[in-house]
C-alpha cells in the first residue's frame, strides 16, 4: 500500500528531475512531463521532430539528471548490429572467445537519429527493449537495471531516413514531439547558449536506486477493473476502425495502463483515473497504428483517428 508520505516523496523526486531538465529545455513542460511518465512507467521513449528543436538535448538532459550510466549511439547508415549489442572476439592468449559489450549496456541508452541506420541495425535493439537482455552467438547477457532507451528520429520524409519497423515502434511506450519554441523561449535560449552550454551545469538529482523505488511506487498505483476494461476497449476499438489498416497491439494496452499509473503518481494520487488514460492515448497509441488508404486520401493523421476512436469509447463511471 502506497502511503501519502510515499507519494509526496515520489512526487518531490520527480519534480527535482523535471526542474533539472527545464534548465535546458525551456517552454516545453508537456514534453518534459511525458518523458518523465515514460521513465516512471518503465518504458522507452521515441522523440520525433525536425532537426534543431532540441530532441537530443531533452534526451541528454534527462540522462544527466539521473546518476546512472549512459551511453550514446549515433545511428548512421554504416552502423552494425554488433556496435549496438556487442561482439565475441577470439582471444589468442586464452584460446577462447571473449564477449565485448556494445553501447546498449547502460542504464540510459540514447539512440540519436535512430532512423538513419539500416533496418537490420535498428532491429538489434528489439530484444534489449523488450526483454532487457541481448543474445550474441547463442549466449544471453542481462542488461543493467534500470534500463531505458531514449531514441530521437527525424520525420521519415527527410533525406537519408529509414522508417522504423512496426515491431520496433510498438516497443516504444510513447512517441512525443517538441515543436518550435515560442518567441520568448527562443530569445531566452539565445541568452542561455550565448556564453556556455547549459548541459554543463546539470548535475544528477537522483540515482539508480531511487529510480527503481519510483518505478515500484508507480507499479503500486491502483487501477480498478473498470479502468482496465476502459483501456482494453480503447485499444480494441483501434483494431475495428475502418480508417486504420493496423490497430494497436495488446502490448499497447499494457503500456497505456502503465503510463496512466505514471501520470497518477505525478498528480499525487495512489489510483489512476480515466482522465489519466485519455491524456495519454495520442502519445501512447498514435505511433503504433497504420492508416488505411482512405485515411491518406482524406489527409487524416494517426493522431486524428486515435482521438476520434477514444472519444467514441464509453467512459466508466465513478
Amino acid at each position: 500500500m502506497t502511503t501519502s508520505a510515499d507519494l509526496d516523496s515520489a512526487r518531490a523526486a520527480v519534480e527535482r528531475v523535471a526542474v533539472s531538465i527545464e534548465q535546458v529545455i525551456a517552454g516545453k513542460p508537456e514534453a518534459v512531463r511525458l518523458a518523465l511518465v515514460a521513465l516512471l512507467a518503465e518504458g522507452h521513449l521515441l522523440i520525433e521532430d525536425v532537426p534543431g528543436v532540441g530532441k537530443t538535448m531533452l534526451a541528454k538532459s534527462l540522462a544527466r539528471s539521473l546518476d546512472c550510466t549512459m551511453h550514446r549511439i549515433q545511428f548512421t547508415p554504416d552502423l552494425l548490429p554488433g556496435d549496438v549489442t556487442g561482439v565475441s572476439v577470439f582471444d589468442q592468449r586464452t584460446n577462447s572467445f571473449e564477449f565485448r559489450p556494445g553501447a546498449v549496456f547502460a542504464n540510459i541508452v540514447l539512440g540519436d537519429e535512430i532512423n538513419r541506420a539500416s533496418p537490420k541495425t535498428q532491429s538489434a535493439l528489439l530484444e534489449a527493449m523488450e526483454e532487457q537482455q541481448v543474445t550474441v552467438d547463442g549466449r544471453t547477457y542481462p542488461l543493467p537495471q534500470p534500463f531505458m532507451v531514449i531514441a530521437t528520429q527525424n520525420p521519415v520524409e527527410m533525406e537519408g531516413t529509414y522508417p522504423l519497423p512496426e515491431a520496433q515502434r510498438d516497443r516504444f511506450l510513447m512517441q512525443i514531439s517538441l515543436g518550435y519554441p515560442d518567441r520568448s523561449a527562443e530569445v531566452a535560449m539565445l541568452d542561455t547558449h550565448e556564453t556556455h552550454d547549459p548541459l554543463e551545469d546539470l548535475v544528477p538529482v537522483t540515482d539508480a536506486e531511487a529510480l527503481r523505488s519510483l518505478r515500484r511506487a508507480t507499479r503500486a498505483v491502483y487501477a480498478s477493473d473498470s479502468l482496465k476494461r476502459y483501456v482494453v476497449d480503447i485499444v480494441a476499438a483501434t483494431r475495428r476502425e475502418p480508417l486504420l489498416r493496423l490497430g494497436a497491439s495488446p502490448r499497447a494496452s499494457v503500456h497505456l495502463l502503465q503510463a496512466a499509473k505514471g501520470v497518477a503518481l505525478l498528480r499525487g494520487r495512489d489510483h489512476a483515473l480515466p482522465d489519466d488514460v485519455q491524456s495519454l492515448t495520442l502519445p501512447v497509441l498514435a505511433h503504433r497504428v497504420l492508416l488505411s488508404t482512405q485515411a491518406h486520401l482524406d489527409r487524416r493523421t494517426a493522431a486524428d483517428v486515435v482521438a476520434e476512436v477514444t472519444s467514441r469509447v464509453a467512459v466508466p463511471g465513478p
